[in-house]
């Protein structure tokens, strides 16, 4: 299963529900892209979420 390399963020379940309320199991996937980053002096591809790339560039004056 794919998650996020610094946030732990995966697929997350739940019930979608109609207005008859009806339920109905559907997920929400986490917004991740690959990327390949120096982790411990070395290059690695991770996975990573969005939210997670606009922190690192941030945080490190990109």
């Amino acid at each position: 299963m794919a998650k996020c390399y610094f946030t732990g963020k995966a697929k997350s379940f739940g019930n979608n529900r109609s207005h008859a309320l009806n339920a109905t199991g559907r997920t929400w996937k986490a917004n991740l892209q690959r990327r390949r980053m120096m982790i411990d002096g070395r290059m690695q591809t991770v996975n990573v979420s969005a939210k997670a790339l606009r922190t690192l560039a941030k945080t490190s004056g990109k």
